[in-house]
């Protein structure tokens, strides 16, 4: 089982299947009038489907963002700056992530993680003239008001809980499935030592922000997830589709 495709309705699929490609390393591959965007190897794709348009984020939502993860994200940042897309300054946000943030043509959130926490970078850990060379999607995002109830859909497909993380001063917590037989370094899921090892796992996982008894809207421009081994279609337990990859 591999979680391969997000799949997300927008209004120029060309336009911004050109951004994911020129700005961001992306190959495309076109499937009729949608196109697929994505890095080489086990992570998962966009799956950019016609129809959508006008979408705006709200931290009220379900659908929340993608995480892309880099080695150096000051040299992605560096990157994005000189191409003119705008782009947050990078930090180390607690003892989550070094990390920065930017939409995309659409609005689309899109978080980027280093691999390293700040300080921890190894020298010349990317090239400055590829510096999404060795980037993946890290991480599929969704909110959440009721973690059992996900955690409980979530395990019966086959994904493994690989970290939990707090962070109180938001008033939420971080949750991060995959479908995969690893094991974190530390068997306490709470250990801050296992985020730099999950930030460089090869696969995408399916990350909840987890806001206790909170209700979200759904988002009609998310389609849902496309898992590849999975046999028929399925709802997870807020209603969004789950689609044979």
């Amino acid at each position: 089982m591999r979680m391969s495709a997000l799949r997300l309705r927008v209004g120029d699929p060309d336009r911004l299947a050109a951004f994911y490609r020129d700005m961001l390393g992306m190959s495309v591959r076109s499937e009729g009038l949608s196109h697929r965007v994505g890095y080489e190897g086990q992570d998962a794709d966009l799956l950019l489907l016609p129809g959508g348009g006008g979408y705006t984020h709200d931290r009220g939502q379900r659908y929340w963002k993608i995480g892309i993860t880099v080695p150096d994200v000051d040299l992605a940042v560096a990157h994005l700056r000189a191409c003119d897309v705008p782009v947050s300054a990078p930090n180390q946000f607690l003892d989550i992530g070094y990390m920065c943030h930017l939409a995309d043509p659409e609005g689309f959130v899109i978080e980027l993680l280093q691999q390293d926490f700040e300080g921890n970078r190894p020298p010349q850990a990317a090239d400055p003239d590829a510096p999404f060379a060795q980037a993946r999607i890290g991480q599929i995002t969704l909110r959440t008001g009721d973690i059992a109830s996900e955690d409980s859909f979530w395990r019966a497909q086959g994904m493994s809980l690989l970290s939990m993380q707090e962070v109180a001063p938001n008033g939420f917590d971080l949750h991060f499935y995959a479908f995969t037989p690893e094991t974190p370094p530390n068997p306490d899921l709470w250990a801050v030592e296992n985020r730099e090892w999950l930030w460089k796992r090869p696969y995408t996982t399916l990350e909840f922000q987890h806001v206790a008894g909170a209700q979200f809207a759904p988002v009609p421009d998310y389609q849902g997830i496309e898992i590849e081994g999975m046999s028929k279609s399925l709802t997870d337990a807020f209603g969004d589709p789950i689609l044979p990859g």
